[in-house]
């Protein structure tokens, strides 16, 4: 009879720690790169630059062939992906500068919300670049509030704008680092403390705060995101956590920490690559080591295309295509702008070494992430977000996205996918069009003779005078959108079109 109830005693805690161990909530990581093009990865084909952790982490997990971010653009592409939006509602189409004010209401809810209420730690480490307050311009010597801790996020360090552009600080959760605001406070209007790099724009301009800008150094942003990140994975290992690490890598200037410069076959764009790499892998090994690997979903992806400023064009001189066979760069509305690569792995669910060519985006993560979760979101959260988590777990091949919005820099050339289609109602990219070799700028038609990219509206350099006033794709059989079919399928362009409207037209 001891013997009896001894045994179950053993099955009954048996079976309490499997089912424990099933309903175990998952880590969440989600490395956000910037401007990480579909062609800068080695498991997307790059062959100049090397990316053991990426190709890695696609290894052990599946890779997403038609992803996408919501904008070609920076800040409207953080904005989906925080709220699960179409930027076009908060009518957000370019980046956002150091006056601009907090760009998501305080009322909505993003993913962090999310997380946080299904009882996650929650941080965010790196890039913001979706800004402060509530008044215009930020005033820069006060609580940086509301900001991310007011949507959802228990803790915030990093760059409060970007890393070409003032101010060269660090911000923790409301306060610049360093700063004294009664003794050395900013100052709007005076020169902008200027890094090393050579890349000098027009550019807003704030001075002041010595203290805080000294403590920013160009080549150890990386290090410093990677150190906070992993440091912060340790601290809340014995909980679930959800942590959005977003990298200053691989936007320009390209700052790589000096052990990485020279590294690559594509220069310094190449050796930031390098650094994102590793960076990638720091946090790989850290979860190994804490030995949570296993229950730890990990995604790597971008906030839009490669762009051809001038390190893309040494680059591009090198041999490296940022965007792979795709037309277009950062900003554009071509797909060159906006299919970004995807990577995740989470052992026991995604299939290693799988592969899924369903349209998905960035927009998407919010109800994914609710998903995992086993959250149900309410019609208002998340509107334009779509659960992927059965694409990325194979028990679909196609996903429930039909239709995708996308955003360039220029509103007019707003794009709609639609299952095989690519459509967008203007000529061109919608992105950079300067016309000279050697210009941050740079890009457009002028830039095809240096690029070998080929189009049947654009020749010498210069959209043709008959070039039909649209453009539209089939992406599935062309997808270098090397073919404008808008003048011989005229009722594809009018169903586009009227679903164009229909979404555009939604609250």
């Amino acid at each position: 009879m001891k013997l009896l109830v001894t045994s179950m005693v053993f099955f009954f805690c048996l079976g309490s720690f499997y089912a424990q161990k099933q309903i175990l909530k998952p880590n969440v990581i989600i490395i956000n790169a910037d401007d990480l093009g579909y062609g800068d990865v080695g498991a997307y084909g790059a062959i100049k630059v090397n990316t053991p952790a990426m190709d890695t982490l696609a290894a052990q997990g599946i890779r997403l062939t038609d992803f996408h971010a919501a904008s070609a653009v920076c800040s409207p592409s953080r904005y989906a992906l925080m709220t699960g939006r179409y930027p076009h509602r908060k009518n957000l189409y370019s980046p956002i500068f150091l006056r601009t004010k907090l760009q998501v209401d305080t009322n909505r809810t993003t993913i962090a919300d999310v997380m946080k209420r299904a009882g996650y730690a929650t941080a965010i480490i790196g890039k913001w670049h979706l800004g402060f307050g509530d008044q215009e311009p930020v005033d820069w010597n006060k609580p940086l509030k509301p900001g991310p801790l007011e949507l959802g996020f228990d803790y915030y360090f990093g760059v409060p704008v970007l890393n070409s552009h003032p101010p060269f600080v660090y911000v923790e959760n409301h306060d610049v680092v360093g700063l004294l605001p009664d003794k050395d406070p900013f100052v709007y209007g005076e020169e902008a403390y200027t890094r090393y790099f050579d890349e000098k724009f027009d550019m807003d301009q704030i001075g002041g705060a010595k203290k805080a800008h000294d403590m920013y150094k160009d080549r150890e942003v990386g290090t410093t995101f990677k150190n906070k990140a992993v440091d912060w994975i340790k601290q809340h290992k014995d909980s679930p956590f959800f942590l959005y690490l977003a990298t200053t890598n691989i936007h320009h200037p390209f700052t790589p920490s000096p052990q990485f410069i020279g590294t690559s076959k594509a220069g310094a764009y190449g050796d930031f690559i390098h650094e994102l790499d590793w960076i990638i892998s720091e946090i790989m090994s850290t979860l190994e080591e804490e030995q949570i690997e296993g229950n730890t979903l990990l995604i790597v992806t971008s906030d839009n295309g490669g762009m051809l400023n001038r390190g893309g064009q040494i680059a591009r001189e090198a041999g490296h295509h940022q965007n792979g066979e795709l037309l277009g760069f950062k900003f554009d509305a071509w797909e060159g702008g906006h299919r970004v690569p995807f990577i995740a792995r989470w052992p026991g669910h995604i299939e290693p070494g799988s592969t899924s060519d369903a349209l998905a985006s960035n927009v998407d993560l919010l109800a994914t992430l609710a998903a995992v979760t086993t959250q149900r979101l309410s019609k208002d959260e998340g509107p334009d977000s779509i659960n992927i988590l059965d694409i990325l777990t194979g028990k679909t091949s196609t996903g429930s996205r039909h239709d995708l919005l996308i955003s360039p820099r220029n509103p007019s050339h707003i794009t709609l996918r639609s299952g095989e289609w690519v459509y967008k109602s203007n000529q061109g990219g919608g992105g950079f069009v300067a016309t000279e070799l050697g210009s941050h700028e740079f890009g457009g038609p002028a830039a095809f003779p240096f690029t070998g990219q080929v189009n049947s509206d654009i020749e010498k350099g210069r959209i043709k005078d008959n070039a039909p006033s649209g453009q539209l794709y089939n992406i599935v059989s062309d997808k270098g959108q090397h073919s404008n079919l808008y003048n011989d399928q005229p009722e594809v362009v009018r169903e586009m079109k009227t679903k164009m409207s229909a979404i555009l037209s939604e609250e």
